[in-house]
């Protein structure tokens, strides 16, 4: 039987520090971190996704970082296919693939065996979809969404168009409902650690609500209005959180303070939703970093964990 490639994964909500976790644990297993985040892909978006700036990568190799130019979609097919390919590099260059972020779908897709239908979109299907919601018809796409896949039904909003028509030409495409995501006791593809990082969640929210206020300092809106003025609307990179919330600033539907604040609540439902998939889907073992004055602690349990989980050794 083949040897599994030792892969390292770190997840977790947004603000919870798995960006100075992951530097750490590269420097003690000679590792390379592979973005697992969908939006740190495009080139320019780099205050608005928390980007890892280069002076603190210490020197530690970052891949799917500025790969894609904000006009251009990526899926998460095209994110399966790319991350395998950078594994295989970085396993033969004897270092070990880290993989940090928290885009779970995106990081469950390398980490299991997911299959993407290869078929072309079918065009007539999705745009008799989009004739209808124009007709005033929502309704009856959820109901017939809710008819084949409740689970994703129940987490989309009834006059969500956009993301019935997906669930639906996903379903018209496949077969497989929009919801169908790996079991926890799934088994991966790699010889894999899995990390997940974890925090009280008051103080996790303070996090968030200090981090969105560091980015509109370090200019943020100015980030924002750059993608605006330049005409871009209706691509993925600007439906992220931080840009989206900012658009509706420029459009003048908000003040800039309701933008902000929206910004904050936003991102505070995005990482709840991030643990619960997490806990729901994936096999995680969970450090909690709520204690600053325990980090290096955590931390030295994080990588103990890891030598043991991949029988390696590190370099501390």
């Amino acid at each position: 039987m083949k040897e599994k490639k030792k892969l390292i994964v770190i997840v977790g909500p947004t603000a919870v520090g798995k960006t100075e976790t992951s530097i750490t644990v590269a420097k003690c297993f000679n590792g390379e971190i592979i973005s697992g985040d969908s939006m740190q892909v495009y080139k320019g978006m780099d205050i608005g996704t928390a980007k890892i700036r280069p002076d603190e990568m210490n020197g530690i190799p970052h891949h799917l970082l500025d790969i894609k130019e904000p006009e251009e979609p990526f899926s998460v097919a095209d994110f399966q296919s790319v991350v395998r390919e950078k594994i295989d590099e970085i396993t033969a260059r004897g270092a070990i693939p880290i993989i940090v972020g928290g885009t779970g779908l995106y990081v469950a897709s390398v980490l299991y065996d997911y299959k993407f239908a290869a078929e072309p979109p079918d065009t007539a299907y999705r745009q008799a979809l989009e004739k209808r919601a124009l007709e005033g018809r929502t309704a009856e796409l959820y109901e017939e969404l809710a008819a084949v896949d409740p689970e994703t039904a129940r987490n989309i909003h009834p006059h969500n168009v956009k993301r019935l028509i997906r669930a639906l030409e996903i379903y018209h495409l496949t077969g497989m409902k929009k919801s169908d995501k790996p079991k926890a006791d799934a088994e991966p593809l790699y010889d894999t650690a899995l990390i997940g990082l974890t925090m009280d969640r008051s103080k996790l929210y303070e996090r968030i609500n200090k981090r969105v206020d560091i980015m509109m300092n370090t200019g943020l809106l100015k980030e924002a209005k750059h993608f605006y003025d330049k005409g871009l609307r209706g691509v993925q990179s600007v439906q992220a959180i931080g840009y989206k919330e900012l658009y509706e600033y420029f459009d003048g539907n908000l003040s800039l303070e309701e933008a902000v604040n929206l910004l904050k609540k936003n991102t505070r439902r995005y990482a709840k939703r991030q643990l619960t998939w997490f806990r729901n889907k994936m096999d995680v073992t969970w450090f909690d970093m709520t204690n600053e004055r325990e980090h290096l602690n955590r931390i030295n349990e994080i990588v103990q964990f890891i030598a043991g989980k991949l029988q390696i050794k590190s370099n501390t």
